[in-house]
Formats: C-alpha cells, sequence, structure tokens
C-alpha cells in the first residue's frame, strides 16, 4: 500500500498537481538539462566533454575569490553577481590555459585537461580552507556550489534558466551546419574556409555558459553529467546530428524534470544526484535497447 501511495504521488506531481514552488523547481531543471544536453552533443562530437569537466571544477576558486572579494567590500559574501563573475573567469582561464598547454607543449591534450582539473580544484580547496577561517566563514554556504541547491530554486532563477536554454537553442539553430561539420569533418571544413577554431571556441562559450549558471542548481560536481550523459545516450538512438541533439536536449530536460519530481516526493534526497541518476538509467535503457547502436538491435 505504501508502494501505491508513493507512486500516486509521484504521478501527481509529475503532473504539475504539486506545490507551486515543486513546479517552478521541475521546470527550471528541466530548462537547465534541455540546454545542457543540447550543446553537449556538440562537446561530445568534437570530444571537449572532458574540457567541461575540468572548466566546471576549476569554477570553485572562482567562487571562493568572489566570496572573498565581496566580504573585503563589506558586502555579502555569498553575493551572486560576486560569485558568478568569479566562476566565469576562472572557467575561462581553465579553458585558455587547457588550450595554451596543449597547443605549446609536447603533452598531448588529456594531460593537459587532467593537469589543469587538479590544479585549479585544489587551489579552491584550499581557498574555501581559508574562508572557513574567517568569522563570516561557517555561514559561508560555499558548498552548494559543490553539490547545488536544486530544492532551493526560486522563480526569478527558473525564469532565468528558460531564457537561457531558449537562447542556446537559438545558437546552437544558428550555426547548426557549420558546428555539424566542424564536428564529422574539420579538415574538410578547414580546408573550405570554415572558421574551425572561432566555431570550436562558440561550443566551448555555450559549455562555460551552462557550467556557469548551472553551478548553483545542480553544483559543478554534477552539471558535467548533464553535459555528458544525455548526449551519450542519445548517440544509441540516433546517427543524425539534429535528431541527436534534440534527444539529447528531451533527454536532459527528462532527467532534469522526473529527478526533480522524484526529489519532491523525497525531500531527504538531493535532487541534483537523482537528476544524474535518472539521466544515467536512461543511458542504461540506450545501450541496450537504442534503435542505433543498442546491444540489443
Amino acid at each position: 500500500m505504501a508502494e501505491t501511495g508513493t507512486i500516486s504521488e509521484l504521478l501527481s506531481v509529475l503532473m504539475l498537481r504539486a506545490g507551486y514552488n515543486t513546479i517552478v523547481v521541475m521546470l527550471g531543471a528541466a530548462a537547465l538539462g534541455a540546454s545542457a544536453g543540447a550543446i553537449g552533443v556538440f562537446a561530445m562530437l568534437r570530444r571537449r566533454a572532458l574540457v567541461a569537466d575540468a572548466v566546471a571544477h576549476a569554477t570553485l576558486p572562482g567562487v571562493a575569490l568572489g566570496f572573498l572579494l565581496a566580504v573585503s567590500l563589506g558586502l555579502p559574501g555569498r553575493s551572486l553577481p560576486f560569485l558568478l563573475t568569479g566562476a566565469a573567469l576562472y572557467a575561462i582561464a581553465a579553458a585558455l590555459s587547457i588550450q595554451w598547454i596543449a597547443s605549446r607543449t609536447r603533452l598531448p591534450e588529456d594531460t593537459a585537461i587532467a593537469s589543469v582539473l587538479a590544479s585549479f580544484f585544489a587551489f579552491g580547496i584550499v581557498l574555501l580552507t581559508v574562508i572557513q577561517t574567517l568569522k563570516t566563514g561557517g555561514q559561508a554556504g560555499l558548498d552548494i556550489y559543490l553539490l547545488g541547491a536544486t530544492a532551493g530554486m526560486l522563480r526569478e532563477e527558473a525564469i532565468t534558466l528558460a531564457v537561457f536554454s531558449l537562447l542556446v537553442a537559438a545558437a546552437i539553430a544558428l550555426l547548426f551546419k557549420e558546428l555539424t561539420l566542424i564536428s564529422f569533418d574539420s579538415e574538410f571544413a578547414r580546408a573550405h574556409g570554415f572558421p574551425v577554431r572561432l566555431l570550436d571556441f562558440a561550443v566551448l562559450a555555450l559549455v562555460l555558459a551552462v557550467v556557469v549558471i548551472g553551478l548553483r542548481i545542480v553544483g559543478l560536481v554534477l552539471i558535467v553529467a548533464l553535459i555528458v550523459i544525455p548526449p551519450a545516450a542519445a548517440r544509441f538512438w540516433t546517427n543524425h546530428a539534429g535528431r541527436m541533439t534534440l534527444l539529447a536536449a528531451l533527454i536532459g530536460a527528462a532527467s532534469a524534470y522526473f529527478g526533480a519530481a522524484v526529489s519532491a516526493i523525497k525531500p531527504d534526497t538531493p535532487t541534483g544526484a537523482i537528476i544524474v541518476l535518472v539521466a544515467f538509467a536512461l543511458l542504461l535503457i540506450s545501450v541496450f535497447f537504442g534503435s542505433a547502436r543498442g546491444l540489443a538491435i
């Protein structure tokens, strides 16, 4: 009987019959999942998924320094503009560092990515330790940027995520032909005069934007999963770039929507982690039953 009641409650939440705050969280999370899944397709096809992981972890020192700067100016340490600006600057610095190491040294790109990820993240941990020694450190609340705080999403944040998702969709639609070309044959694109490096930068810029705007919602540890897992799942269903992008966006949105709904009926569960587990479950289904590359087909 308890299981029946739980299923009934879950269906009610999925049909948007829950409270206003729950609906806001579900729709906002779905918007973030859609934008992350869509741009993740091109990050995956261009083999830039690990770069997304590195820049996500690199935002931690930026968040910490943003907190310290705000406190030094006599402002609340958790001032969102300071935290997100710091995160964005350090994400850009990490991306440029990876590019510089890979192009100017003999180290392979994966080594450059791992080095930058570890170094920036370690620096962030040191800064968090310093913050904890301050009088305001105990109330810093910066742990939400590690694991996210989806359940605390505000209406304004949900609207921001929805608008951002539309902007990502518009950017992908505008550059779709070029992004598809460089994803499957960058040498051909370069030979015919397409600005491959500039298009790669556009993909990276959108990934950075998704990472920064998703920090507070699912955290730097989990935002990468929303960029990587939905495209990986979509790849098992189709080889067509357009359908893959749309399907990845749908999988990302569905994972976030369903994960937020599960968390709503189980308030003690971490929403961001549930969202990622739902996405992983969809990936497993795709691995076995995907119509293009599924093991069972």
